[in-house]
Parts: structure tokens; C-alpha cells; sequence
């Protein structure tokens, strides 16, 4: 893949007032490894004008809520980089494209892991196979077969997923595959406290593979049932998806990707609340893009937080029943996602950002659970005379992560750039 050669001229306010020609950065292209509500890709054009008009040689970029890491993937190749979100899962990602990958290519990772699978659906129930052909009760009878692994007990030490998720985003089958990949990722890869960049790769082809073979729409809210024909047959074409077809392929591609653009520099990889990031920072340039709506990201992603963390975690409990999604019961709670507590996470977010004597580029769209205007007044009140504030808008299709009618929704992308005087 080549970097783009985008080069795109917009004007920004100087420090006396006066408005000042600036050439944006140019994203580079780069390979995208899961399906992410919310991505801004899309939009990585219009946020690297804002970076050009804060950003100068030799200061950190801290992409503050990194998620699926469009930043570090669009300009790791810009300066030092910091990418962070509480969720595990993305400073895995962020490591694919800011950290080289040099040992993964000696392995054949799927073949060092076939004679683990075949070993493990030896151990099943052989009931719990889907046939390509079937009718809807008896796909239906299998679907339960599947999720009632969950009360099995298994003496392999890699048994999550088959245990969690049979029956439910994915097969038993595919489960096990993800078990014995993760198994033999462990084995020749993982190093002590810091997982080394090779590990993390893999995990990422790991997590490629969940996505697209999931019978969901990108997301692990709540999976799918078969309510009739058609929807018994648009999810058992998944349940027959190959998750070793989909790792090996995006590891091929990954690899690749990964020793023709990253060059290791001093970034670094952090799962933190963003106040304790902030309060940890040199001067940099933040980048920030909180969740803008009420629903919390760990309900939409604790597969793949878990698939990262492998740590057999409680699973929540309603009126004393296995809630149909299957959430971690310690999953995140964003106050940017709470009505009442939004505008105090915002006032921290300033402060932070202030306290650390960094400039801002802050992502927030017209439908947020704050005003624009609001959180533009919030940003004056809270960096004071000491900061510039002005705001930059676009016109941005949000990926939903539904199906059919309503997979995106047009929304106005408003970019807030506050730049230390």
C-alpha cells in the first residue's frame, strides 16, 4: 500500500486574530482490522488539516480515546504518537500500525493450531455440528446445543470462547479455533507484562476473524436468532464462515503492511481513563473523540476486550438469568455517555488538557448528548485566555453498525481546535 498523496489548504485564526494558510497533513493509507461503530476513516482528510494547524515537529499526538485507532493507523507515521482508550483491545490494534513486527512471519500460526482444534471438537458433543442443509427447527435445536456449553466442563485450559459464545455470534467450531489460536499465540509469543508486538498482531488477526465471521452486524450487543427461513440462512452462511481463512489472509496483509510503513519511534500504548492519561502527558497535541451518544461501547465490543484479556470474566446476571448478550460484568461505564455526568467529563477533559499545557482537536457531532454551542462555551470557560477556540465542521456519514435501512446516519462532524497562545 502507498501513503496518500492528499496534500489539502484550509485557513485557520493566528494568534493575533488574523487567519493564516496552512497545508493539512496527508493520512497514509492503512489496512482496517474490525468493524467499529463510530470510525472516523473516513474523515481522517479533515482531521489532518486540524493537526496541521497545532501540530509542530517533536510534539506528541495523543489519540485520547483510541478505539479502533484510524489516528494511529492514518498518522503514526507523522511524530511520536500515544494512543490510548480504557478498553485493552485498542492499544492491541494501535501496535499493528506503530510498532514493527518482526517474528510473526516464521510461524504458520493456523497450522500450529489445527491439531489443537481437531483435539478440542473431539471433546464435543457431535451434535453441536452445523450441516449445510437443515430445517429451522432443527438448526434451532442445534443453536441451543451450542450455547449450552456454557454449563460444560472442560479440562483445557483454552476454553473460553467454546464455553462463553457457542451458539450465539459464532459456532462451536469457530470458537474453538478462536481457543486454540489464542493457545498458540500464548505459547510463542507473549513476553512477560508488555505483549510484544508480534503477539499483538496476532491478536488483531484474531479479532479480524471475530468480526467477519460473526452472524451479527459488527457489533456483540446481542446476537441474532432464526426467526424464519431467511434468517436461519443469512446466519448459518456465517456459522459456515472459515475463521482460519480470515486470520491468515489479514495476517498476510497486516505483515505486509506492517514492514513496509512502521518504523519503530518512541510511542507508546496505554489503557487508561483519559483523566489519568492527561495527567500523565508532556505538552502534546490531544486528540479526543469521547462517545457522543448514551450507549456505552463496552456493550457494543466486551467480545473482542475479551478475546484480548482472555481472562474468563464473570458474565452479567438479570433477575438471576445470563443476560442474552453475554457482557462482562465489569464492562465500562463512559460518563460521556451519561446525561448527568457528560458536562463534568467534558470540564475534566479541559482541564486536563490545560494542566498538561496541550493543544486540542476534540471530535463531537450534532447529535451529542451536549450541544456544540454548549461545549464550546464549556471550552472557553474551562482553557481561558490562554487558548485560542474555534470550531471546524463536515458533513460525515456515522457507521451504526445496522443492517440494511439504517447501517449509516448523516451526521455534521464538528471539529473544536484549541490552540495554547
Amino acid at each position: 500500500m502507498n501513503d496518500l498523496s492528499l496534500g489539502l489548504c484550509s485557513q485557520s485564526p493566528g494568534l493575533d486574530g488574523s487567519y493564516v494558510s496552512q497545508t493539512s497533513y496527508a493520512p497514509r493509507l492503512y489496512p482496517q482490522v474490525i468493524k467499529y461503530m463510530g470510525s472516523k476513516a473516513a474523515i481522517l482528510p479533515f482531521l489532518g488539516e486540524g493537526l496541521a494547524k497545532v501540530h509542530h515537529n517533536g510534539k506528541p499526538i495523543v489519540d485520547l480515546f483510541a478505539g479502533a485507532c484510524a489516528i494511529s493507523g492514518g498518522f503514526g507515521h507523522i511524530d511520536r504518537l500515544i494512543s490510548n482508550d480504557i478498553q485493552s483491545y485498542s492499544a492491541t490494534i494501535a501496535s499493528v500500525y506503530l510498532f514493527r513486527a518482526e517474528r510473526l512471519a516464521a510461524f504458520d500460526v493456523v497450522d500450529l493450531a489445527r491439531p489443537i482444534v481437531r483435539q478440542k471438537m473431539g471433546e464435543l458433543p457431535p451434535e453441536v455440528a452445523y450441516p449445510k442443509e437443515c430445517t429451522l427447527a432443527e438448526f434451532n435445536h442445534i443453536e441451543r446445543l451450542n450455547r449450552s456449553l456454557i454449563d460444560q466442563a472442560f479440562t483445557s485450559k483454552y476454553h473460553l470462547f467454546t464455553k462463553f459464545y457457542s451458539g450465539t455470534w459464532w459456532s462451536a467450531e469457530q470458537c474453538v479455533w478462536f481457543d486454540s489460536i489464542r493457545q498458540v499465540l500464548d505459547r510463542l509469543l507473549k513476553r512477560g507484562e508488555i505483549d510484544s508486538p508480534d503477539f499483538n498482531l496476532g491478536l488483531t488477526c484474531l479479532m479480524h476473524a471475530m468480526a467477519y465471521t460473526s452472524q451479527g452486524t459488527g457489533h456483540y450487543a446481542q446476537y441474532r436468532d432464526a426467526k424464519d427461513a431467511s434468517s436461519m440462512k443469512d446466519i448459518g452462511k456465517y456459522r459456515q464462515a472459515s475463521v482460519e481463512a480470515y486470520f491468515s489472509r489479514k495476517m498476510a496483509q497486516l505483515l505486509q503492511w506492517n514492514k513496509s510503513h512502521v518504523q519503530n519511534r518512541d510511542n507508546e500504548l496505554r489503557a487508561q481513563d483519559y483523566r489519568d492519561c492527561l495527567a500523565s502527558i508532556p505538552p502534546s497535541v490531544v486528540y479526543a473523540d469521547p462517545p457522543y451518544a448514551f450507549v456505552h461501547y463496552s456493550r457494543f465490543y466486551h467480545a473482542i476486550e475479551t478475546a484480548v484479556r482472555y481472562d474468563y470474566p464473570d458474565l452479567q446476571m438479570k433477575a438471576g438469568k445470563l443476560v442474552k448478550g453475554r457482557y462482562r460484568e465489569d464492562r465500562h461505564q463512559s460518563p460521556f455517555c451519561i446525561k448527568t455526568q457528560v458536562k463534568g467529563a467534558f470540564t475534566a477533559l479541559f482541564d486536563g488538557v490545560k494542566d498538561s499545557s496541550s493543544d486540542l482537536l476534540l471530535s463531537y457531532s450534532n447529535t451529542g448528548m451536549i450541544g456544540i454551542d454548549d461545549l464550546i462555551d464549556l471550552a472557553h470557560q474551562e482553557l481561558g485566555e490562554s487558548y485560542t477556540v474555534w470550531v471546524e465542521n463536515t458533513d460525515h456519514d456515522h457507521m451504526t453498525m445496522g443492517r440494511k435501512e439504517d447501517r449509516t446516519r448523516a451526521i455534521q462532524e464538528s471539529l473544536i481546535i484549541a490552540k495554547k497562545r
